[in-house]
């Protein structure tokens, strides 16, 4: 018999490090190949960890709520076979770790609530874990800046910041930049004003669980960061609907795939952003980083009430099979827990459909780092005056609400304005005989 050390796997560009969230199974069971073993939880998805080998396991490393780092091992498995991977040659030591008293007195309190939470661009790839040490001992991000990173492509990692902190008395301060008049005034932390809530006989009290507390956080911050405008316009989708009902039933046959209407919301927001591609943008401190990529975040709903916005990549690069089936197999993944980390990353513009609820509009709140969402509302039949070269008649037409809430420090009413128009032109213009 040999010994397989089980290691936590790679989980996409930024994500350096997961939290065990339950075992499948016990030291003692028997796994088979491609058996999930293990719930992991970043503070993007949760995902499940397959073995890639059959066996017994022996020994779990990674308890519950503890964190590993990609590429350290979780568990032992005991396998048929001479020989097996071991810590030397699977798992490399990133950088020489603190002392265990430096290393107790920043994770002790990481278990305390915080009261409130120190900001970093999007564009800082830190691990939860390294963002909480960050928050914790009050690290800015020009500080941040000031620490060579060991991970991958030089990304900061636990031990980095550890060794940051240990000799942190040791070094000057980083100086602040200085703030021109007209610059946008920094971010200050995030704090949730303490309230006295009573309650009555036959109150229920439900704790929130990990994602509905990462949800929470989030709209906090991007409430907090981004000043909202939002745009509406009525749209008439009578085209858009003639023609999915004339294809769709062409295309479930073709492809085993149903054909709903967010692949032509997302090809018409498409043409519309590369239209205003300065709505395709991130605030980084005073600098716009105008994005060469067009990824659209897709917000669905979960079985659990929670929410979560997988990521069509390189929108711009798919036809509109290729963004039905996206968008199919990310919404299928999304329901069915089976989302990995990268599937939520990277968006650079978000779709909410209110519509899929009965809802005629909504307001959704802007994901940070971008700068702009759209909400698309139900399609309703109404009564509608059309011009005809014989004059005005009225007919029943498809209409739809959208709005479009957009980051006024970048985007003005007439930019956000714009795009939304043309989303709304290219819907109400949708030829009829488009190919799919």
């Amino acid at each position: 018999m040999a010994e397989y050390k089980l290691l936590l796997p790679s989980m996409g560009e930024g994500v350096m490090e997961a939290t065990v969230i339950t075992w499948l199974f016990n030291e003692g069971d028997q796994v088979k190949e491609d058996d999930s073993v293990v719930e992991i939880a970043t503070d993007k998805v949760d995902s499940d960890v397959p073995t890639p080998v059959s066996g017994k396991i022996v020994k779990i490393l990674k308890q519950k709520d503890e964190v590993a780092k990609v590429g350290e091992a979780i568990a032992i498995l005991e396998i048929e076979g001479e020989g097996g991977n071991t810590a030397s040659e699977d798992v490399k030591a990133e950088t020489s770790a603190p002392d265990a008293a430096t290393i107790q007195a920043i994770e002790e309190p990481l278990t305390a609530t915080a009261t409130s939470h120190v900001e970093f661009s999007g564009d800082l790839y830190l691990s939860p874990l390294v963002k909480s040490i960050a928050q914790q001992e009050n690290i800015s991000e020009s500080e941040l800046q000031t620490i060579k990173g060991s991970g991958l492509e030089g990304r900061i990692t636990k031990e980095d910041i550890l060794a940051h902190v240990a000799n942190r008395g040791n070094q000057p301060a980083p100086q602040a930049a200085p703030v021109q008049a007209a610059s946008t005034p920094a971010v200050k932390a995030v704090s949730t004003p303490a309230a006295t809530i009573s309650t009555a006989a036959g109150d229920e009290i439900i704790p929130m669980d990990r994602m509905r507390k990462i949800i929470a956080e989030n709209m906090v911050k991007a409430k907090h960061i981004a000043p909202h405008v939002t745009s509406f316009i009525e749209t008439d989708v009578t085209n858009v609907v003639k023609w999915r009902a004339k294809n769709k039933d062409m295309f479930e046959k073709r492809e085993g795939e149903k054909l709903t209407f967010m692949p032509i919301f997302v090809k018409a927001i498409v043409k519309a952003i590369q239209d205003f591609p300065m709505i395709n943008v991130s605030i980084n401190g005073e600098n716009i980083i105008k994005k060469k990529n067009i990824n659209i975040g897709m917000a669905t709903a979960l079985p659990d009430g929670n929410l979560i916005v997988p990521v069509i990549k390189n929108a711009d690069q798919l036809s509109l099979s290729g963004l039905a089936k996206a968008i199919n197999d990310l919404a299928y993944r999304a329901r069915n827990k089976k989302l990995r980390p990268e599937d939520t990353q990277g968006a650079t513009y978000t779709i909410s459909n209110v519509g899929s609820f009965g809802n005629l509009m909504g307001t959704p709140i802007i994901p940070q780092p971008q700068v702009a969402i759209m909400a698309i509302g139900a399609i309703v039949k109404k009564p509608a005056v059309l011009e005809t070269k014989d004059g005005d008649v009225i007919a029943i037409r498809q209409l739809m609400f959208m709005s479009h809430s957009y980051d006024h420090r970048v985007v003005d009413g007439s930019l956000g304005g714009m795009m939304l128009k043309h989303v709304h032109d290219y819907l109400e213009n949708w030829d009829l005989n488009t190919e799919i």
